[in-house]
């Protein structure tokens, strides 16, 4: 059983939640390492919905906290990006009041994934006057999340998917006219942005062999389908393979650079381990 241990000033909880597995790291920001895997839970997803393997991912995390001393411990919640929802929403003409950009959002959202927004918890970086970022979570999810919080006496200070945990470390290290993206488990969420704003958000699968042509050949299409040139440069984190990250090779292709670096031993973690990590610092 695994000794308890005390939590010092600037320590918490991180939990990564996956459709596979849950994690659990101890973060600091002052004393020790920066991060430190204390355990992981993989489960069988079952073939469930993302709406509804809240069920699995209680009975994981359940098992995974079993013996952990985290009694009265902060904890915050990394989703992978497969459990929420990201899109953009246009704020309606005249919009005054959060309740129209509510409405917004959830028939922006109905019309993209064909089903009613009850059920999901939304956030946003609410705006009257432009298009603005918005993501759901699953409200059983949330309410499993909860659950299990107050059953080990942890108090949840956020939930957030990934790709949202990497855009609030790094939007503010882009530079100019750069793209953004995140790497994990052989996807790219990547963030199309225009005059410094964000302007959509994409999952694209990266095929095994995927380098320099692949890439810069993925990002003219997706500035085509959003209808903006393309970007001189595109500033990756997370998993990024070594054919990506290049400068060009010619004026037609994309530079690529990438944004952090890995925690000594990190490439032994698994994707679990490496989701929970989201967005800290190494």
């Amino acid at each position: 059983m695994p000794k308890p241990f005390n939590r010092l000033p600037g320590q918490a909880l991180r939990i990564g939640v996956s459709g596979f597995a849950v994690s659990l790291l101890r973060v600091s920001r002052w004393f020790g390492p920066k991060a430190e895997l204390l355990a992981e839970q993989p489960f069988s997803p079952e073939g469930v919905s993302a709406l509804h393997a809240h069920h699995a991912i209680g009975l994981a995390l359940r098992e995974l906290l079993a013996g952990q001393d985290v009694q009265g411990w902060p904890a915050g919640f990394v989703l992978a990006d497969d459990l929420a929802r990201m899109w953009q929403v246009t704020p309606p003409a005249q919009a005054a009041r959060l309740a129209d950009l509510e409405a917004a959002a959830a028939l922006r959202f109905h019309g993209l994934y064909g089903e009613p927004a009850s059920g999901w918890k939304i956030v946003a970086d609410w705006d009257t006057q432009r298009p603005f970022f918005a993501a759901a979570m699953p409200q059983p999810l949330l309410a499993t999340l909860e659950q299990v919080a107050t059953d080990h006496a942890m108090a949840v200070v956020e939930v957030q998917p990934h790709f949202v945990t990497a855009w609030n470390r790094w939007h503010g290290a882009l530079k100019a006219g750069a793209w953004f993206g995140q790497v994990h488990d052989n996807l790219l969420t990547l963030a199309v942005i225009d005059s410094g704003r964000l302007h959509a958000v994409r999952a694209l699968p990266v095929p095994r062999g995927a380098d320099q042509y692949w890439l810069s050949q993925t990002l003219k299409r997706e500035a085509l389908l959003a209808g903006l040139e393309a970007p001189q440069l595109v500033q990756l984190c997370g998993q990024v393979p070594a054919q990506l990250a290049k400068p060009a090779a010619n004026a037609d292709q994309v530079s690529c650079s990438v944004l952090g670096a890995a925690m000594p031993g990190e490439e032994k973690w698994s994707l679990a381990s490496v989701l929970a990590r989201g967005g800290l610092a190494a």
